[in-house]
């Protein structure tokens, strides 16, 4: 990892960490809770067999939990006195999901070693399990988080990306968290399994900037592909594999997908087609080397998540 990483990784801890002086550690759990990863993964591994999306939708849990005041597991949080919840924010609102695989995590380490692991910590370990089984890399979590006690829906909305978004606009989300522009990649890189619903791309596809015509930057097969999948004014909650050609597997296909213009999201094809970007040649990078992105990929959360 370069220093500038390794400075952005310092900076994005001291932010998911919080005011908490939290103290993670790899061997948190090992007397009080030593079977943790083994429970967590017979839990999802049981989930995959009904929901070939449970993997993607864990990940994307753990990282929505982190975006917003750091990884303290407040997006678990229901409505109640005080407490606004997370999950009625806009980028989560029927979007974010795998709450009740995570009940069922709590559920199986509470009967084993009730009140010692944390919700956030579960998020986390679930999150490293989800990739190793789609065939991504691993990392060593480390252990110790807390839960949060209150919600910040606010926080959710305006600091979570969205799809509509600008690269610049994306961009300056994650500068304002101490990441740079080889974590936006590696992260968006997460693209590589899971689905998106029709109403977070559709705008490419028919009227993109109000120009009456698809994005540009969408390759011709590839859009009459997804205008067949979502048809103008159609259900916007059907959903498109973000990576079209192994759409349950986590590798580097999603960034050879976006050197084909076949990138889903506005804020995925962005990473490659926007003019002078720093993220193209990131994206050309992990698009050669599977082996550079996994690496990337798994220091970040190694180190900040």
């Amino acid at each position: 990892m370069s220093s500038s990483q390794l400075l952005a990784a310092a900076l994005f801890l001291a932010a998911v960490l919080g005011g908490s002086n939290a103290q993670l550690s790899a061997t948190f759990y090992d007397t009080s809770c030593p079977n943790i990863s083994s429970i967590v993964q017979g839990i999802i591994e049981q989930a995959q067999n009904s929901d070939v999306r449970i993997n993607a939708k864990l990940i994307r849990l753990h990282f929505h939990d982190c975006f917003v005041d750091g990884c303290d597991g407040s997006i678990l949080l229901d409505n109640a006195d005080g407490i606004a919840s997370e999950k009625d924010a806009s980028p989560n609102i029927n979007s974010v999901d795998g709450f009740s695989v995570v009940d069922d995590i709590k559920t199986a380490l509470e009967n084993v070693c009730p009140g010692v692991v944390s919700c956030a910590d579960i998020l986390a370990i679930a999150s490293q399990i989800s990739v190793s089984l789609a065939g991504g890399p691993t990392w060593q979590v480390l252990f110790g988080r807390r839960d949060s006690t209150t919600a910040y829906q606010a926080g959710a909305n305006s600091d979570i990306p969205t799809p509509l978004e600008t690269l610049e606009q994306i961009t300056q989300k994650f500068t304002n968290k101490g990441l740079d522009s080889t974590d936006l990649v590696a992260l968006s890189g997460a693209h590589t399994f899971g689905r998106a619903q029709c109403r977070t791309f559709s705008h490419r596809l028919y009227d993109f900037n109000n120009s009456s015509s698809p994005d540009p930057t969408i390759d011709a097969t590839y859009l009459q592909t997804l205008q067949g999948t979502c048809p103008q004014d159609g259900d916007g909650t059907v959903v498109a594999n973000l990576d079209p050609s192994t759409p349950n597997g986590f590798d580097n296909d999603y960034f050879t997908n976006l050197q084909n213009n076949r990138g889903l999201l506005q804020t995925d094809q962005e990473l490659f087609s926007t003019t002078g970007a720093d993220t193209i040649a990131i994206v050309n990078q992990f698009a050669s080397s599977q082996s550079e992105f996994f690496d990337a990929f798994a220091h970040l959360f190694d180190c900040v998540i």
